[in-house]
């Protein structure tokens, strides 16, 4: 659906829309201190100079269009400056931002980010796995684009999902260069005539890194230069909330029809792995409370030592007494352990342990 809106004056979020308009006054209108993250893909001011040909003569699409193109650097720094005011009033007070960027307009872009308050966390290289190659072989071939994640201020509590991150690594921790394709294929959007239908789509890979990472659901995400959605369709698929802004009609068309194609996740889906440290902390007397295991009942180590539960919570073996993690620690003649993963109990013949109980209870609390 896309909708106008005034100005002047918004009192309502207008979530889950495309919103026609020059970006800067469309944020200013929205109310302040409302939303948890943007992305933004702002135009990198290429400052081509004629048409471009591969070897073959053919023309490249390259990226030649008006709201790509600035009268001076005085000019971009202006617009620039404008733009990222308009998104840290709209930010909430532990909000954070993306931006993505070239070589032409990045460097530019993190001064005034850091001019304006903003508080730098990462610059994060996307090395494309499959770049346009230099045609006239005068230069590098450009294979890498450079996001900057800023917090709303220093001291913020941004959110980061380092566990969910390190999951999508294969369980190791995220790096700040992420090897990406650029947008190819059946997830290049095409126009009424078969062209491309923006010429700097970013793949929904690199979206849903960005969101599944700092973002949880029910997060409204802002990107003032919607494009053609690509921000909106991960966001809504990853059950967050999103609000796009878009002055080209053309975009906003092809955005409003990907976007009612998209269904969102089911809630089972979109839960990931989070810290431990993030869990609610359960003290192990709570299992002895709640019958869980009983007084009396005896708790075995891997090396087959005995512990007995009593009423409090406490452990009594044949020489020590004290919390799990006390007696476990003393049995290993170790300065620590952690109880919950050392100590088992059986049930049914088996020896289960005792972690398996806490998370029972962990359950039953986020129920």
């Amino acid at each position: 659906m896309t909708v106008t809106i005034p100005v002047k004056g918004a009192d309502m979020l207008p979530l889950d829309d495309i919103l026609d308009g020059d970006c800067i006054e469309a944020m200013n209108a929205l109310p302040e201190a409302s939303v948890d993250l943007i992305f933004a893909d702002p135009p990198y001011n290429l400052q081509l100079r004629g048409e471009l040909h591969r070897p073959d003569n053919s023309r490249v699409d390259a990226v030649d269009d008006a709201w790509d193109q600035f009268d001076s650097l005085k000019a971009y720094d202006a617009f620039t400056r404008a733009w990222l005011a308009a998104a840290r009033r709209l930010l909430k007070p532990n909000g954070a931002i993306w931006v993505i960027g070239s070589y032409h307009n990045i460097y530019r872009v993190g001064t005034a980010l850091q001019d304006q308050g903003f508080w730098l966390l990462n610059d994060v290289i996307w090395r494309k796995s499959n770049p346009m190659p230099n045609f006239r072989g005068k230069r590098l071939t450009n294979a890498h684009e450079t996001l900057i994640w800023a917090s709303k201020s220093e001291g913020a509590k941004y959110t980061f999902n380092y566990e969910a991150l390190k999951e999508l690594n294969e369980g190791t921790q995220m790096r700040s260069d992420w090897v990406l394709p650029i947008c190819s294929g059946h997830e290049r959007l095409k126009d009424e005539n078969g062209e491309k239908a923006h010429p700097t789509q970013k793949p929904e890979a690199l979206l849903h890194r960005i969101l599944v990472g700092t973002t949880n659901p029910g997060d409204v995400v802002l990107d003032p230069f919607f494009g053609t959605g690509t921000t909106g369709a991960v966001a809504k698929l990853l059950g967050r909330r999103y609000i796009g802004i878009e002055r080209e009609a053309a975009y906003r068309k092809v955005a409003a029809k990907r976007l009612g194609q998209i269904r969102p996740l089911e809630a089972a889906a979109l839960q990931t792995t989070t810290s431990k440290r993030a869990a609610p902390r359960v003290a192990f007397g709570q299992l002895v409370e709640r019958g869980l295991l009983r007084p009396g009942e005896v708790l075995v180590n891997p090396r087959g030592q005995a512990a007995k539960v009593r009423v409090d919570g406490s452990l009594v073996s044949a020489e020590h007494r004290g919390s799990i993690h006390q007696v476990g620690a003393a049995l290993e003649n170790a300065p620590s352990c952690n109880g919950w993963t050392y100590w088992q109990f059986r049930r049914d013949g088996q020896l289960v342990p005792i972690d398996l109980l806490r998370q029972q209870i962990r359950a039953e609390m986020g129920d």
